[in-house]
């Protein structure tokens, strides 16, 4: 493909909790020349933390889906016996003292499941969320997601966390509000593809071509995706 446009590529961000994903956006795009083109790649919800890739000039926010797309790799800590109406520490908790005891049965493979009413999926043009916000009752269609590995790494009482790698589209908050009486007190993104938290710095831009050798052979076509115009491009 041909040389891409300068400053153009990927910043992976360790977002922390108590902001949005759009927020890390604005930042970046504060402390960039004016007109530079600036989106993310996969929302994390305020209370979340962890890897956000952020794509930086107008070819990079191009192959946003493809990033997307990748799989991803999550923390999660769960605390049990209680549920909260956003499937995290931010909605209403109902405290149940519905506690299991033992191994509990987490899928793995192909599963059908349902976005939570507080999701960023849009419903008739609006996101769920502001829907939910404003008092509607509706429910969303189910989806196809796969579960890699959904694996419990330590129990304390009512307290479990897992470390759970999935296809794009999986709600987390979701696969631990099934376990039971559950709901999310902690999230953290750990991986995307082959991007890792722990080379994230948003001062360190890698440029296109090499973030390009992590994505689908689609994304590295050149002009017919890369250098064409593509759908959801963000923070145009």
């Amino acid at each position: 493909m041909s040389a891409s446009e300068p400053g153009d590529g990927l910043l992976l961000c360790d977002k922390p909790a108590g902001i949005t994903s759009h927020d890390v956006v604005a930042q970046t795009r504060r402390r960039l020349a004016r007109g530079v083109k600036v989106g993310h790649a996969g929302t994390l919800d305020p209370f979340a933390t962890g890897l956000l890739v952020v794509l930086v000039g107008r070819r990079a926010t191009r192959i946003q889906r493809f990033v997307m797309a990748l799989p991803k790799r999550y923390e999660v800590t769960a605390r049990f016996g209680a549920t909260s109406t956003t499937g995290d520490p931010e909605g209403e908790i109902t405290v149940t003292g519905r506690v299991p005891e033992g191994d509990l049965e987490l899928p793995t493979g192909p599963i059908r499941q349902r976005p939570p009413a507080y999701s960023a999926v849009k419903v008739g043009g609006q996101r769920a969320y502001q829907r939910a916000r404003a008092g509607e009752v509706f429910e969303l269609p189910e989806r196809e997601v796969t579960l890699y590995r959904f694996q419990e790494t330590r129990r304390e009482g009512a307290v479990r966390d897992f470390v759970i790698e999935c296809s794009s589209g999986t709600y987390v908050r979701s696969l631990i509000a099934d376990l039971g009486d559950a709901y999310c007190t902690a999230l953290r993104r750990t991986r995307i593809g082959d991007f890792d938290v722990a080379d994230a710095d948003p001062e360190c831009l890698l440029p296109l071509e090499q973030a390009l050798q992590h994505l689908p052979a689609a994304a590295q076509s050149g002009g017919r995706v890369v250098g064409g115009e593509s759908a959801g491009v963000v923070g145009a």
